[in-house]
Protein backbone atom coordinates (compact mmCIF):
# COMPACT_ATOMS: atom_id res chain seq x y z
CA UNK A 1 0.00 0.00 0.00
CA UNK A 2 1.15 3.24 -0.93
CA UNK A 3 2.19 5.50 2.07
CA UNK A 4 0.24 8.62 3.13
CA UNK A 5 2.22 11.83 4.16
CA UNK A 6 0.46 14.28 6.41
CA UNK A 7 1.84 17.55 7.45
CA UNK A 8 0.94 18.43 11.15
CA UNK A 9 1.05 21.82 12.09
CA UNK A 10 0.91 22.72 15.43
CA UNK A 11 3.66 25.54 17.25
CA UNK A 12 2.68 23.46 20.73
CA UNK A 13 5.66 20.84 20.56
CA UNK A 14 4.35 18.79 22.96
CA UNK A 15 0.79 18.11 20.79
CA UNK A 16 2.83 18.11 17.62
CA UNK A 17 5.00 15.40 19.55
CA UNK A 18 1.80 13.23 20.40
CA UNK A 19 0.13 13.89 16.94
CA UNK A 20 2.90 12.92 14.90
CA UNK A 21 4.07 9.57 16.85
CA UNK A 22 -0.18 8.45 16.78
CA UNK A 23 0.30 9.04 13.14
CA UNK A 24 3.54 7.88 12.52
CA UNK A 25 2.45 4.51 14.47
CA UNK A 26 -0.60 4.00 12.06
CA UNK A 27 1.59 3.62 8.93
CA UNK A 28 1.40 7.82 7.86
CA UNK A 29 4.64 9.67 6.67
CA UNK A 30 4.64 12.31 9.30
CA UNK A 31 5.94 16.02 8.40
CA UNK A 32 5.76 18.63 11.16
CA UNK A 33 5.72 22.39 11.22
CA UNK A 34 5.53 25.03 14.05
CA UNK A 35 4.62 28.38 12.30
CA UNK A 36 2.44 29.17 9.36
CA UNK A 37 5.12 30.45 6.79
CA UNK A 38 6.63 26.88 7.24
CA UNK A 39 3.72 25.18 6.78
CA UNK A 40 3.20 26.78 3.80
CA UNK A 41 6.63 25.94 2.45
CA UNK A 42 6.38 21.92 4.01
CA UNK A 43 3.87 21.84 1.83
CA UNK A 44 4.83 22.92 -1.37
CA UNK A 45 7.84 20.34 -0.92
CA UNK A 46 6.04 17.54 -0.17
CA UNK A 47 2.38 17.66 -1.36
CA UNK A 48 0.76 16.12 1.80
CA UNK A 49 -2.20 13.61 1.41
CA UNK A 50 -3.77 15.86 4.29
CA UNK A 51 -2.63 18.31 6.67
CA UNK A 52 -3.50 18.52 10.78
CA UNK A 53 -3.81 21.96 11.44
CA UNK A 54 -3.85 24.26 13.73
CA UNK A 55 -6.02 27.42 14.35
CA UNK A 56 -3.63 29.43 16.06
CA UNK A 57 0.33 29.80 14.96
CA UNK A 58 3.29 32.21 14.55
CA UNK A 59 3.76 34.02 11.94
CA UNK A 60 0.27 33.81 10.58
CA UNK A 61 -2.48 31.94 11.85
CA UNK A 62 -3.63 28.52 10.27
CA UNK A 63 -6.96 30.71 8.63
CA UNK A 64 -4.06 31.96 5.60
CA UNK A 65 -1.88 29.41 6.01
CA UNK A 66 -4.77 27.47 4.79
CA UNK A 67 -5.60 29.88 2.10
CA UNK A 68 -2.11 29.97 1.23
CA UNK A 69 -1.65 25.82 0.95
CA UNK A 70 -5.23 25.62 -0.81
CA UNK A 71 -4.18 28.42 -3.29
CA UNK A 72 -1.06 26.63 -4.91
CA UNK A 73 -2.73 23.21 -4.69
CA UNK A 74 -6.19 21.25 -3.46
CA UNK A 75 -5.67 19.24 -0.35
CA UNK A 76 -7.84 18.04 2.54
CA UNK A 77 -7.19 19.96 6.05
CA UNK A 78 -8.47 19.43 9.18
CA UNK A 79 -8.65 22.54 11.41
CA UNK A 80 -7.09 21.80 15.10
CA UNK A 81 -8.93 24.72 17.68
CA UNK A 82 -10.00 25.53 20.91
CA UNK A 83 -12.25 27.97 19.36
CA UNK A 84 -15.54 26.23 18.53
CA UNK A 85 -17.83 29.30 17.87
CA UNK A 86 -20.41 28.75 15.01
CA UNK A 87 -18.75 31.60 13.52
CA UNK A 88 -15.11 30.56 13.72
CA UNK A 89 -16.23 27.27 12.39
CA UNK A 90 -17.81 28.37 9.60
CA UNK A 91 -14.83 30.73 8.44
CA UNK A 92 -12.98 28.02 8.36
CA UNK A 93 -14.87 25.60 6.36
CA UNK A 94 -15.67 28.60 4.12
CA UNK A 95 -11.44 29.02 2.80
CA UNK A 96 -11.36 25.08 2.33
CA UNK A 97 -11.19 23.30 5.36
CA UNK A 98 -12.91 19.37 5.29
CA UNK A 99 -12.97 19.15 8.85
CA UNK A 100 -12.16 20.38 12.30
CA UNK A 101 -11.48 18.77 15.91
CA UNK A 102 -12.15 21.29 19.07
CA UNK A 103 -8.71 20.62 21.56
CA UNK A 104 -8.77 18.93 23.96
CA UNK A 105 -9.23 16.02 21.42
CA UNK A 106 -8.79 12.01 21.61
CA UNK A 107 -5.51 10.78 19.22
CA UNK A 108 -7.42 7.98 18.19
CA UNK A 109 -10.49 10.18 16.98
CA UNK A 110 -7.90 11.97 14.75
CA UNK A 111 -6.48 8.88 13.16
CA UNK A 112 -10.05 8.14 12.49
CA UNK A 113 -11.00 11.42 10.64
CA UNK A 114 -7.67 11.54 9.08
CA UNK A 115 -8.65 7.87 8.03
CA UNK A 116 -12.07 9.10 7.00
CA UNK A 117 -10.76 12.01 4.96
CA UNK A 118 -8.92 9.97 2.91
CA UNK A 119 -11.89 7.92 1.38
CA UNK A 120 -13.55 10.85 0.77
CA UNK A 121 -10.67 12.29 -1.04
CA UNK A 122 -10.80 8.81 -2.97
CA UNK A 123 -14.05 9.09 -4.47
CA UNK A 124 -13.62 12.34 -5.15
CA UNK A 125 -11.25 11.50 -7.61
CA UNK A 126 -13.26 8.07 -8.58
CA UNK A 127 -14.77 8.17 -12.28
CA UNK A 128 -18.17 8.93 -11.81
CA UNK A 129 -21.19 8.76 -14.29
CA UNK A 130 -22.05 11.58 -16.01
CA UNK A 131 -25.26 13.07 -14.02
CA UNK A 132 -26.43 16.47 -13.54
CA UNK A 133 -29.55 16.52 -10.43
CA UNK A 134 -31.28 19.68 -10.10
CA UNK A 135 -31.45 20.92 -6.48
CA UNK A 136 -33.98 23.70 -6.32
CA UNK A 137 -31.71 26.23 -8.47
CA UNK A 138 -28.92 25.02 -8.33
CA UNK A 139 -27.62 21.99 -10.21
CA UNK A 140 -25.43 19.30 -9.48
CA UNK A 141 -22.47 18.28 -12.28
CA UNK A 142 -21.95 14.91 -10.30
CA UNK A 143 -18.93 14.66 -12.75
CA UNK A 144 -17.37 17.59 -12.56
CA UNK A 145 -18.08 17.23 -9.02
CA UNK A 146 -18.95 20.98 -9.21
CA UNK A 147 -22.60 23.27 -8.18
CA UNK A 148 -24.25 25.71 -10.45
CA UNK A 149 -26.30 28.07 -10.48
CA UNK A 150 -27.41 30.11 -13.69
CA UNK A 151 -24.63 28.57 -15.07
CA UNK A 152 -22.15 30.01 -12.67
CA UNK A 153 -20.22 27.67 -10.36
CA UNK A 154 -20.40 28.11 -6.64
CA UNK A 155 -17.62 27.05 -5.01
CA UNK A 156 -17.90 24.24 -2.72
CA UNK A 157 -15.27 22.43 -0.39
CA UNK A 158 -14.99 18.18 -1.46
CA UNK A 159 -17.46 17.55 2.04
CA UNK A 160 -19.57 20.10 0.79
CA UNK A 161 -20.25 18.76 -2.44
CA UNK A 162 -20.48 15.10 -1.13
CA UNK A 163 -22.70 16.21 1.76
CA UNK A 164 -25.47 18.11 -0.80
CA UNK A 165 -25.13 15.07 -3.19
CA UNK A 166 -25.84 12.61 -0.61
CA UNK A 167 -29.00 14.73 0.45
CA UNK A 168 -29.47 14.59 -3.27
CA UNK A 169 -29.21 11.44 -4.29
CA UNK A 170 -32.42 10.47 -2.41
CA UNK A 171 -34.64 13.79 -2.29
CA UNK A 172 -37.89 12.31 -0.88
CA UNK A 173 -36.46 11.09 1.99
CA UNK A 174 -34.59 13.21 5.07
CA UNK A 175 -31.12 11.74 6.68
CA UNK A 176 -30.35 11.78 10.44
CA UNK A 177 -27.38 13.43 11.04
CA UNK A 178 -25.79 9.67 12.46
CA UNK A 179 -26.42 8.58 8.77
CA UNK A 180 -24.53 11.36 6.97
CA UNK A 181 -21.50 11.17 9.57
CA UNK A 182 -21.78 7.75 8.34
CA UNK A 183 -21.77 8.11 4.37
CA UNK A 184 -20.19 11.01 4.14
CA UNK A 185 -17.68 11.56 7.04
CA UNK A 186 -17.52 7.66 7.18
CA UNK A 187 -17.37 8.62 10.91
CA UNK A 188 -19.74 6.72 13.31
CA UNK A 189 -19.50 8.42 16.38
CA UNK A 190 -22.86 10.33 17.41
CA UNK A 191 -21.01 12.46 19.76
CA UNK A 192 -19.42 14.22 16.58
CA UNK A 193 -22.94 15.39 14.47
CA UNK A 194 -22.10 19.20 15.14
CA UNK A 195 -20.11 18.92 12.31
CA UNK A 196 -22.61 17.83 10.20
CA UNK A 197 -24.92 20.85 11.00
CA UNK A 198 -21.67 23.16 10.43
CA UNK A 199 -21.42 21.77 7.29
CA UNK A 200 -25.20 22.12 6.76
CA UNK A 201 -24.74 25.85 7.91
CA UNK A 202 -21.71 26.65 5.11
CA UNK A 203 -24.30 25.16 2.34
CA UNK A 204 -27.13 27.41 3.21
CA UNK A 205 -24.29 30.02 3.76
CA UNK A 206 -23.01 29.60 -0.12
CA UNK A 207 -26.25 28.37 -1.81
CA UNK A 208 -29.18 30.35 -0.05
CA UNK A 209 -31.60 28.64 3.04
CA UNK A 210 -34.02 27.23 0.79
CA UNK A 211 -31.73 24.40 -0.66
CA UNK A 212 -31.81 22.51 2.95
CA UNK A 213 -34.13 21.93 5.42
CA UNK A 214 -34.12 20.83 8.94
CA UNK A 215 -36.00 18.12 10.02
CA UNK A 216 -36.63 18.75 13.64
CA UNK A 217 -35.67 16.12 15.94
CA UNK A 218 -33.90 13.93 12.98
CA UNK A 219 -31.59 15.75 10.67
CA UNK A 220 -31.68 16.95 7.03
CA UNK A 221 -33.53 16.64 3.79
CA UNK A 222 -33.57 18.53 0.63
CA UNK A 223 -35.80 21.95 -0.09
CA UNK A 224 -37.67 24.49 2.05
CA UNK A 225 -38.78 24.77 5.87
CA UNK A 226 -42.10 23.59 6.07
Amino acid sequence: MEERTVVVVEDEERIAAAVAARLRAEGFRVEVAGTGPDAVELCRRTAPDPVVLDWMLPGFDGLEACRRIQADRPVPVLFLTARDSETDVLVGLGIGADDYMTKPFSPRELVARVNAILRRTARVTAPTPPTRVAVGAITLDLEGRRALRGGSEVRLTPTEFELLSTLASRPERAFSREELLDRVWDWRAGGATRTVDSHVAGLRRKLGTGIVRTVQGHGYALGNET
